[in-house]
């Protein structure tokens, strides 16, 4: 959630900003302002009238005491008065803070100054590739049809259980799907980051405060009973940890790292190119999150990109890094960086990371500070990152290690799998 003194105080730069999200938001940002400005004076007018009424109450009763009791009726009809019109100011002051903090739950972050214009992800900036694009021969197979060619993940009996979008991993896909859960937490780990078994459902506190929530594109499962969200990522229940606190300065920066499934509706997502895992409802994936002081954030995020490069680089597969425009922006991110892993079979990229600093929209949202030496209170910086979703990575790794044998397994992993081949 932006703040109302920056927006007050960037307005043509945040207008500026805006365009790269392709919003004209020039009308909202006077809207915000203007119900600032009402809560603003709703307030002190409130504050004046009960500072008032409490000093007539205190005169009242000296006038009782001294014997003048015409003098002190009189002043009560007064305050009768002054109560109405307090009850009137708390009315205005309750509508113009609830409409604002409408205004501001709905408004996305203001995208960092490199962010490219856009529309789509098409218009997405490609700044780094590495990797050798494997040559298959014309019998190669895409994942679908190697995970049932080897009893790898079993999409039908998924369909089952649940429904579509709901696999079954079974023997050597389970084991190599565990495998690298356990590499990712490994790795993070080795990097500094400390491991959370985090709730996979958490409370509507819990997804404002990330931005999940208002849920504009349906993309949450909520659970009406209970009141609960099943959550879309391992970002919204580690982040939330620190939601309302005030850390000190030096126990920043804070690294947290997660697995967990992760569950989306993804309403709308129909075609080939979301056959097998190339979307799912429930994923694995394993997060890092960071919780940082401002001036170090975006070399945190660096850092962050760095570290999805070498778990990739070890993985041996080929990968580029995009900076995505602000038409692919999600909701609360200031910058992100987009990874993608090339599907030799399927002869196209897929996403398997986003990596990205949100600055203080989070933070404000969760209220999460921090008191620096001085002892100046100051919203944090958030940032996040999959470090990485599971399902692109194994396809990928299934398509791309194929031989006419069997499939390979990157030797990172082989020490986690317990086998060199799937055949």
């Amino acid at each position: 959630m932006l703040l109302v003194n920056d927006i007050k105080e960037n307005k043509e730069a945040y207008i500026l900003a805006m365009k790269k999200r392709n919003i004209d938001a020039k009308e909202m940002f006077d809207d915000i302002i203007a119900l600032d400005d009402k809560r603003r004076a709703s307030q002190l007018a409130l504050d004046n009238t009960l500072a008032e009424s409490n000093a007539m109450a205190k005169e009242i009763g000296g006038l009782f005491k001294a014997g003048k009791a015409d003098e002190a009726n009189a002043l009560k009809a007064k305050t009768g008065e002054l109560k109405q019109k307090s009850k009137e100011l708390a009315e205005e002051l309750a509508h113009a803070s609830d409409k604002l903090t409408e205004l501001l739950f709905i408004l996305p972050n203001v995208p960092n100054e490199s962010v490219p214009h856009g529309t789509n992800d098409e218009d997405n900036e490609e700044i780094f590739s590495e990797g050798t694009i494997p040559t298959l021969d014309n019998k190669a197979l895409p994942h679908w049809e190697l995970a049932k060619k080897y009893d790898l993940i079993d999409f039908e009996l998924g369909t089952k259980v649940t429904g579509a979008g709901f696999p079954v991993y079974k023997g050597k896909g389970a084991r190599l799907q565990r495998a690298l859960i356990s590499y990712f937490l490994d790795k993070n780990i080795e990097k500094g980051y400390t491991e959370y078994q985090v709730p996979h459902l958490v409370n509507e506190a819990s997804g404002i405060g990330t931005g999940s929530l208002p849920d504009k594109e349906g993309q949450m499962y909520h659970i009406g009973a209970d009141d609960l969200y099943l959550i879309p990522t391992a970002e919204v229940p580690v982040t939330n940890l620190f939601r309302g606190d005030l850390l000190k300065e030096n126990q920043l920066p804070i690294l947290c790292t997660a697995y967990t499934p992760c569950f989306r509706r993804e309403a709308g997502s129909y075609g080939s190119h979301v056959r097998g895992l190339n979307r799912l409802h429930q994923f694995d994936k394993v997060e890092i999150v960071r919780v940082e002081k401002p001036e170090n954030s975006y070399n945190a995020l660096e850092n962050m990109v760095d570290h999805v490069k070498e778990i990739l680089q070890e993985l041996e597969l080929p990968y580029r890094v995009l900076r995505l425009c602000g038409g692919d922006l999600t909701f609360a991110s200031a910058l992100t960086y987009d990874f993608e892993v090339f599907s030799a079979a399927q002869e196209r990229w897929l996403e398997v990371s986003s990596v990205s600093n949100f600055e203080t929209f989070q933070a404000n949202r969760l209220k999460l500070r921090y008191k620096s030496a001085d002892g100046k209170k100051q919203l944090a910086h958030t940032l996040n990152g999959s470090a990485l979703a599971l399902p692109r990575i194994l396809a990928s790794i299934l398509e791309n290690y194929q031989t006419k044998d069997g499939i390979e397994i990157p030797n990172v992993l082989v020490p986690y799998t317990g086998f060199k081949v799937i055949s």
